[in-house]
């Protein structure tokens, strides 16, 4: 009788204790996988040059107001001699080595001129250290503090190529005083700047590859899922990291053996690829401090210009937005190159074109 009791009293409870267990394994199972998921999108800390475990320091640097190193790379004149100082500011997956672009000039015409080039690694880039708060605010700060440090006067200019573009708006709108001349060559474009057209801006944005929209979408609306995204073996991540020719023009395939020569590919991401190439993607397609499009005049009284360099066949930057954004800012001085892509300034005398076109206010459209 009791043993028939004690079964009755089982069956009974039996349901209840299988749903309480139940619930246990679903939050066990659930903690488990938000931990997976956290652990997955965290990006390993970087490997800061000249600390234990990081790369070693080779170039010169300066010293930042925050604290961070700035790895930078002198070409030209000496800038005691120089009548005229350039900064130039490195596109994506590129360094302070990669300033080809820009001083790729005869050393006669580079005499003439009488110029002096400095470049430096963006933050994350190369031996500068890595800037977690890096905006185009602090990247313009970053170029001030540089000019400062090595003592170029309180004039200079700039020159900004590919998503070093966002540096030089950065200048135009926080530190134009400091300016006297700007170059924009092939200026990464965000798709989400408020003042462009939705239409146009989506026309432009859905004739990328598939990858490419999902990762500059990610980039903008997710940050936080940047690192995770690129770095995932589901589906490929941005495809000028995968090296997918079909996102260069024809003039940039005929370019890419003089784009890659004397590139020094192992320092890109040296320190890692989360504070140098997946920073660039949050940072040029995330939410800006203010919208280029509504940049003043840095020179009303026409005393210096600003110029914009743009391929029309280039496939990484649209040319449509471009047209777009120098009919807003009509101050700026626009080059469109017919028949070139992205790669334009590496084309035979184009780089010695685009200096001379800075400093001597020659105009070639």
């Amino acid at each position: 009788m009791l043993i028939r009791i004690t079964l009755v009293r089982l069956l009974r409870t039996y349901p209840t204790f299988v749903i309480g267990m139940s619930k246990r394994i679903i939050v066990v199972l659930s903690i488990g996988l938000l931990a997976w998921a956290y652990k997955a999108i965290q990006p390993p800390p970087p490997k800061i040059c000249g600390t234990r475990g990081g790369p070693p320091v080779t170039a010169p640097r300066i010293k930042l107001r925050d604290g961070r190193h700035l790895a930078y790379k002198e070409y030209g004149l000496s800038k005691e001699t120089a009548r005229h100082k350039i900064i130039f500011i490195h596109g994506f997956t590129s360094t302070r080595h990669d300033a080809l672009s820009v001083t790729d000039i005869p050393s006669e015409v580079v005499e003439e001129l009488g110029v002096y080039f400095v470049s430096f690694d963006r933050p994350g880039y190369g031996e500068s250290d890595p800037d977690p708060k890096r905006t185009p605010k602090s990247l313009a700060l970053d170029v001030e503090e540089l000019a400062d440090h090595l003592g170029l006067g309180y004039k200079f200019y700039v020159i900004g190529i590919s998503l070093g573009g966002q540096a030089v708006w950065g200048c135009l709108r926080y530190i134009p005083q400091r300016l006297k001349g700007a170059t924009l060559i092939a200026p990464v474009i965000n798709y989400w700047w408020p003042g462009l057209p939705t239409k146009l801006a989506n026309e432009a944005y859905y004739r990328q590859l598939l990858q490419d929209q999902w990762t500059l979408r990610a980039a903008h609306y997710a940050p936080w899922l940047t690192y995770w995204w690129n770095t995932q073996k589901l589906f490929p991540a941005l495809s000028i990291i995968n090296g997918r020719k079909e996102v260069i023009s024809r003039q940039d395939l005929e370019l890419l053996p003089k784009v890659s020569r004397g590139k020094q590919k192992s320092l890109v991401t040296q320190q890692g690829e989360h504070e140098s190439l997946h920073r660039d993607m949050m940072v040029g397609f995330g939410r800006w401090e203010f919208d280029p499009t509504d940049i003043e005049n840095p020179f009303p009284n026409n005393q210096s210009s600003v110029h914009l360099w743009q391929g029309d066949e280039d496939r990484l930057v649209p040319v449509s937005l471009q047209r777009y954004i120098v009919s807003r800012l009509r101050w700026i001085h626009y080059h469109e190159v017919p028949g070139s892509g992205h790669f334009l300034p590496y084309a035979p005398g184009m780089s010695e074109t685009i200096v001379k076109t800075l400093l001597l206010g020659t105009r070639t459209d």
